[in-house]
């Protein structure tokens, strides 16, 4: 674990977690969205709210779970991989995690498994997993909506072998054909 405290932090104790559902909602400040802008790399966080539910596992084979839904609403400022200008992404994701004592993640490597969120002590920290699932849901190729790449790119030959057809075209002089 890091020593640096996260951007955004809302700390729930694992006591006030029972059997049945218990809803947080995390809101962000615009200090924090600013942090959290600046540690995603992206210009500009203009909202960030995510809503859990949360509820203690029953029965589980490793002790202390806490099952987590949630759903995840952010305004980002985004630059274009294609035009290179700014835009506004809005997201809206869904998402279900557990909250499992560290060292007792699990081995399972299914994609379609809820993510496992190790924590330490008594608590868990939901802004620090609203962060997280923003991360997780940014398009690692931002585009604005409509944009395209210039035609003569379009046309240009691109791969690995793209200076070798190139090359091939041309004749024994150095000439193009």
């Amino acid at each position: 674990m890091s020593d640096v405290p996260p951007e955004l932090s809302r700390l729930i104790p694992l006591d006030r977690i029972r059997a049945d559902d218990l809803p947080f909602k995390v809101d962000s400040t615009a200090d924090e969205r600013n942090a959290v802008a600046g540690r995603l790399q992206e210009p500009l966080v203009q909202a960030l709210t995510c809503e859990f539910v949360l509820r203690r596992q029953i029965g589980t084979k490793r002790g202390g779970e806490i099952a987590a839904d949630g759903h995840l609403r952010a305004k980002v400022q985004r630059e274009c991989v294609v035009s290179l200008e700014l835009f506004i992404e809005n997201i809206s994701e869904k998402f279900h995690l557990r909250f499992v004592p560290e060292g007792s993640e699990s081995e399972d490597d299914d994609p379609d498994s809820a993510d496992e969120v190790p924590y330490a002590g008594t608590v868990i920290d939901l802004g620090e997993a609203a962060v997280e699932q923003l991360a997780l849901a940014l398009d690692p190729y931002p585009r604005k909506p409509g944009a395209t790449l210039p035609e003569d790119l379009l046309d240009a030959p691109s791969g690995p072998f793209a200076a070798l057809a190139k090359l091939s075209r041309r004749d024994d002089t150095g000439s193009e054909q």
